[in-house]
C-alpha cells in the first residue's frame, strides 16, 4: 500500500464529541484498499467495537503505536465479498452495456 492511499487524523485536536463522527466520516469515504492512520492520547478501544458493530468484516484494525502517551491506529478498508461480486458480475465488467 502506497502513501498516497493512507491519510491521517489526530484526535487529540478534535472535540471528544465530535471525534468518532468525523473518523467514521472518513471511513465511509475510503476505498478498498485504502487506510486511515488514527493518532490519539488513549486506546481507542470503544471506537473499534463501534467500528465492528457498525461495519463488521470491512475494515481491518492495527495497532502502530500502543501507548503509553500516544497511540496510532491504522483501519485499512478492506474488499468485501460483495463488493468483489459486484465487479465481477457487472454486465459493465465485459463492456457490454456500457456504452
Amino acid at each position: 500500500m502506497g502513501s498516497s492511499s493512507v491519510s491521517e487524523i489526530d484526535v487529540r485536536t478534535i472535540v471528544p464529541q465530535e471525534r468518532h463522527l468525523q473518523i467514521f466520516g472518513r471511513l465511509d469515504a475510503l476505498r478498498a484498499g485504502e487506510a486511515l492512520q488514527i493518532v490519539n492520547d488513549h486506546d481507542p478501544v470503544p471506537l473499534r467495537l463501534q467500528l465492528e458493530s457498525r461495519a463488521p468484516g470491512q475494515f481491518q484494525w492495527a495497532y502502530l503505536q500502543s501507548g503509553p502517551d500516544l497511540w496510532r491506529v491504522q483501519i485499512s478498508k478492506l474488499e468485501t465479498a460483495r463488493s468483489k461480486a459486484e465487479s465481477e458480475d457487472s454486465c459493465c465488467s465485459g463492456g457490454a452495456c456500457c456504452g
